[in-house]
């Protein structure tokens, strides 16, 4: 039986941008977004909040949730991943490009990533592993929900 493990996938925007990175170490992890698991008694808006304020470094008043967008299953190996996709609008201000060091409470090495910015128009828009399943439903134009 394929154990099921719920995640959350965010896709912050600053006006007609989003959010993305790259691991700084591992470049063919490819372009991504913020997301992680969702731990137990917690809820999915709490998830996304607490997974944005990890992978970037922003504090949670940086950012608003502005819509749940939906769920998608994702197969990754032995587990099956259960998506549940987020828009969040950036609401302080933040540089174009910055470096930050995801930590895991001393489970392994910070990693390293890359922060920067892509217009949500840009043809070459492409996220790694699925994450761009609900990227459509965001246009430059997207009004707040």
């Amino acid at each position: 039986m394929t154990e099921t493990i719920k995640k959350v996938v965010a896709y912050v925007t600053r006006e007609d941008e989003l959010l993305v990175f790259t691991h700084r170490d591992f470049p063919e992890a490819g372009v991504q977004v913020p997301a992680g698991t969702v731990e137990a008694g917690e809820t999915l808006d709490a998830a996304v909040l607490r997974e944005v304020h990890e992978e970037t470094g922003l504090p949670p008043t940086a950012v608003r949730v502005t819509a749940y967008l939906g769920r998608r299953l994702w197969q990754a190996g032995p587990y099956c991943h259960e998506r549940h996709f987020y828009h969040l609008r950036l609401i302080a201000a933040v540089p174009d490009r910055w470096l930050h060091y995801e930590l895991h409470a001393g489970t392994s090495e910070p990693i390293a990533f890359s922060f920067f910015w892509v217009k949500l128009d840009d043809p070459r828009l492409r996220l790694a592993g699925g994450q761009d399943a609900l990227l459509d439903t965001l246009s430059p134009t997207a009004q707040e929900v």
